[in-house]
C-alpha cells in the first residue's frame, strides 16, 4: 500500500482527484499481480480519498488476492461491461471525480470513449509522468530482483556464445539460448531475443533468421529476461574465427565509448553527459553518423522505461536509478557492434549488474 499512497500523494500535489492505471507494468507495480490482460480491462482506480479499487476479470480475483491486494475489488465476467460496472460502483460510493488521470500512451481511443461515458463530465488528464517518477528510484528489494534478472541475461549471452559453431544458424542459436533459460525457470524474455550475424549486425533492430554463421562474421546478441516481474537487458558482440581491421576498430571504439559513458554515471551528474561522452568519442574516430540511437534507457518493470538517456536529458542521476548504457556503431555493408550493460546507481557510483566479458572475443 505504500506505493498506492505515493500515487495518492502525487495526485494531491498535482491537484488531480483520481487516476485510472491500466498499463501492465504499473498495475503490477501497484498490486504485485503480474498478468497479461490481453483485450480485457485490468485497472487500478485511485482517488485522493483513498480506498483504491482493483478492476479485473472474475477469473483473476484469487490470483490478485494471493499476490497481496488489500483494497476493494470489482470483478466482471466476459459477458459483462466493466465500464458500466465501474460507473455503478462510483455511484454507490457517492463519488463523481472532477478529474481523472490516465496513462495516455497506454490508453486506446476506444477505451477513452468508454471512460468518458463512465465518468461523464470529468476532465481527463495524464498520469504518465506521475507514475514514471515513482518508479525511477528502486528500493533494495527491486535491486535484488534486477541483479538476479541481470545474472540470467549474462547466462543467456554465455549460452549463445558457446553455441557458435560452423554452419549453425542465428535461429538455432536463439532457440538454444531460450531453451536453456527456460530450464533456469525463465518464463518469458523481456523482448524478442536478437542474434544477428555478418552484415546484418549493421541493423540496430535486425531480425534473426536462417543465416548461417560464417568465418569473419560479427555475431551480435541482444537479450533480456523477465524475472519476478522485472526486466534485464544486455548486448554483446563477438567475432567468429577472425576479424577484419575495420571491424576491430569499430569494436574498440564502441568499447571505449561505453567506458567513457560509464565514467560519467556519477551521483548528481546530468544524465545527458553519458550520451554526450560516448557520442563525442565515436565522432572523434570518424563514426559519428553511425551511432544512430540514444546511449540508453531506464529499466525495471518495463525493459524500456523512464528516463530516456539522450544528450539533452538534464535529469540528475540519483541513488537507486537503474538504466542501460549501450553505444553502437552500425556501418552498412560492413557490420555493427553494440555493447550494452545494465547499471544500478549506488552512493559510491554505478554498479554493473551485467558482467559478461566485454573484451573482444574471437570464437574458434
Amino acid at each position: 500500500m505504500d506505493r498506492l499512497q505515493s500515487v495518492i500523494n502525487q495526485l494531491k500535489e498535482n491537484n488531480y482527484e483520481s487516476a485510472l492505471v491500466t498499463s501492465q507494468a504499473n498495475v503490477y507495480y501497484l498490486s504485485n499481480h503480474y498478468t497479461d490482460p490481453h483485450e480485457r480491462l485490468i485497472a487500478i482506480y485511485v482517488d485522493t480519498a483513498g480506498n483504491p479499487l482493483f478492476i479485473l476479470p472474475e477469473m483473476e480475483k484469487e490470483d490478485a488476492l494471493a499476490a497481496g491486494w488489500k483494497g476493494d475489488i470489482l470483478t466482471y465476467k466476459d459477458q459483462d461491461n466493466p465500464w458500466v460496472l465501474f460507473q455503478n460502483h462510483l455511484k454507490d460510493r457517492g463519488s463523481s471525480p472532477d478529474t481523472i488521470a490516465i496513462e495516455k500512451e497506454d490508453f486506446s481511443v476506444a477505451r477513452l470513449e468508454q471512460l468518458k461515458q463512465a465518468v461523464s463530465g470529468a476532465q481527463i488528464t495524464d498520469a504518465t509522468s506521475i507514475l514514471a517518477s515513482l518508479r525511477v528510484i528502486k528500493d533494495k528489494k527491486e535491486y535484488t530482483i534486477l541483479k538476479q534478472a541481470a545474472d540470467l541475461a549474462d547466462f543467456g549471452v554465455k549460452t549463445g556464445v558457446e553455441a557458435i559453431k560452423a554452419g549453425i544458424t542465428e535461429m538455432e542459436i536463439l532457440a538454444k539460448i531460450e531453451y536453456e533459460l527456460k530450464k533456469q525457470g525463465v518464463r518469458e524474455m523481456s523482448f524478442s531475443t536478437m542474434v544477428l550475424s555478418g552484415k546484418k549486425t549493421a541493423s540496430p533492430h535486425g531480425t534473426p533468421g536462417q543465416d548461417k554463421i560464417e568465418p569473419g562474421d560479427l555475431v551480435l546478441f541482444d537479450l533480456g529476461v523477465v524475472f519476478e516481474g522485472y526486466c534485464s537487458d544486455i548486448t554483446r558482440t563477438v567475432a567468429y574465427k577472425n576479424i577484419g581491421a575495420d571491424q576491430e576498430k569499430i569494436y574498440q571504439t564502441v568499447l571505449a565509448a561505453q567506458e567513457k559513458a560509464i565514467q560519467e554515471a556519477q551521483i548528481g551528474n546530468a544524465a545527458g553527459k553519458m550520451d554526450q561522452s560516448a557520442r563525442e568519442h565515436i565522432a572523434s574516430q570518424g563514426y559519428g553518423q553511425y551511432f544512430t540511437h540514444r546511449i540508453g534507457h531506464g529499466i525495471g518493470v518495463d525493459v524500456h522505461e523512464y528516463p530516456s538517456l539522450t544528450s539533452e536529458n538534464d535529469l540528475s542521476l540519483q541513488e537507486g536509478m537503474s538504466f542501460t548504457i549501450e553505444p553502437g556503431i552500425y556501418v552498412p555493408n560492413v557490420g555493427g557492434v553494440r555493447i550494452e550493460d545494465e547499471l544500478f546507481m549506488t552512493k559510491k557510483g554505478p554498479e554493473l549488474l551485467t558482467n559478461f566479458p566485454k573484451t573482444l572475443q574471437i570464437i574458434d
